[in-house]
């Protein structure tokens, strides 16, 4: 078939494709430790299902208008307000099903063909997925970890042009769990007002931060006006199926990313976003508790990698996702991969598949038990020490 030939950028998505092959063999009898997919392993708090439950009852089943109910943008509005300590207004959210159409959207919205994005790498694949698929010109911003995976800032300098159009920050970052400093949000802001470029600010994890307080780079200076901030219910109040995210960005941006919704979306489910004004206003306990026990399975995760000879593994500042340096075992991140699937019986990811500066390294989530993973690290130890 003739395709568009703008379907040839987009990639797929790793943690899919190895939780597809994981549960392949499951059905064939194997028993499999998942540390690839991202998705918290806590049940949707109670009070969250049981508003949803309420508000199907009472009619909450129809659409609403493409940008979301008003008065979840009102409680967003406050929420932002509050965490980001600057002045939001309702008509500047814009509800979406997930967080991803945020990026989809705001790629869409802002760059025309020729136009450069600097994004994070390694980083979600969507980044540099999307950025081909709109015809820009993605430009990777090496993650590196001597610098706790965090970018050069003399890196992003020479990375800048007079066709750069957007950064893309995540912090907490996805896969390596870094964190932006302040004192590096800081310099980023001056250099986005100097050469005027917009920021696309992916703070999906912003509620999982380990050694310090969120710092978003939106509440520096003359960024309100040049950021489209990310975030959601998927990751904070396990909520991955609900799918409901939101941008908080400009009155100009977020008209043109409402128009897109009603283009494409139409409207986020009705009784999700009820279940969603529940869950900012009411699940502040669930958020610490949870908090709590990912800060106990990252250090069981990586204490427990850096028994295994051979492999390196840094401790995390946010997000739940450890990024181990596997150069030593002398085998591609790729292969070494695919054989603990297939010896160990354990599902993690290539660092490969988040960008070429990820090879070298595994991506493993520990939004799983703590019995879990300590079963997988006792799986991959074996499997590794069976190759020499």
């Amino acid at each position: 078939m003739n395709f568009a030939t703008r379907m040839n950028g987009l990639g797929g998505d790793a943690a899919i494709e190895v939780f597809t092959q994981a549960k392949q063999l499951e059905d064939k009898g194997r028993n499999i430790v998942h540390l690839e997919i991202g998705q918290p392993d806590f049940k949707t708090p109670q009070n969250i299902r049981e508003v949803a439950f309420q508000a199907m009852n009472d009619g909450y089943t129809t659409y609403t208008p493409s940008a979301g109910l008003l008065k979840l943008r009102e409680v967003i509005a406050e929420h932002i307000s509050q965490t980001r300590n600057i002045s939001v207004n309702s008509d500047e959210v814009v509800v979406m099903p997930g967080a991803k159409p945020v990026i989809f959207f705001t790629l869409l919205a802002l760059i025309n063909p020729g136009d450069e994005v600097i994004y994070p790498n390694p980083g979600f694949p969507v980044y540099e997925s999307v950025i081909n698929l709109v015809g820009g010109k993605p430009i990777p911003l090496p993650l590196l970890e001597e610098l706790d995976f965090q970018f050069s800032i003399d890196n992003l300098v020479n990375s800048i042009s007079e066709k750069t159009k957007l950064l893309i920050l995540n912090s907490p970052h996805n896969p390596t769990g870094s964190v932006l400093i302040p004192e590096y949000l800081e310099t980023i802001a001056k250099l986005a007002v100097k050469h005027n470029f917009y920021i696309l600010s992916d703070e999906i994890y912003s509620h999982l931060m380990y050694n310090s307080k969120f710092t978003s780079i939106i509440s520096f200076p003359s960024m309100k006006e040049r950021t489209i901030l990310l975030d959601g219910h998927s990751k904070t109040y396990a909520m991955t199926g609900w799918r409901l995210g939101y941008s908080v960005s400009p009155k100009a941006i977020a008209e043109k990313l409402d128009q897109l919704m009603l283009n494409s979306n139409s409207c986020a489910c009705s009784f999700t976003q009820i279940a969603g004004i529940e869950a900012i206003k009411n699940s502040h306990n669930f958020v610490k508790e949870m908090f709590l026990e990912f800060k106990q399975r990252r250090e069981i995760i990586v204490d427990g990698l850096n028994s295994i000879p051979g492999i390196n593994c840094r401790k995390p500042a946010g997000a739940f996702y450890v990024f181990p340096n596997v150069k030593q075992l002398q085998i591609s991140c790729e292969k070494l991969a695919d054989y603990l699937l297939v010896e160990a019986g354990v599902a993690l990811l290539p660092g490969a598949a988040y960008g070429k500066f990820g090879d070298g390294y595994l991506r493993l989530s520990y939004a799983n038990s703590i019995e879990n993973i300590q079963l997988g690290i006792s799986k991959i130890k074996m499997a590794i020490a069976k190759l020499y």
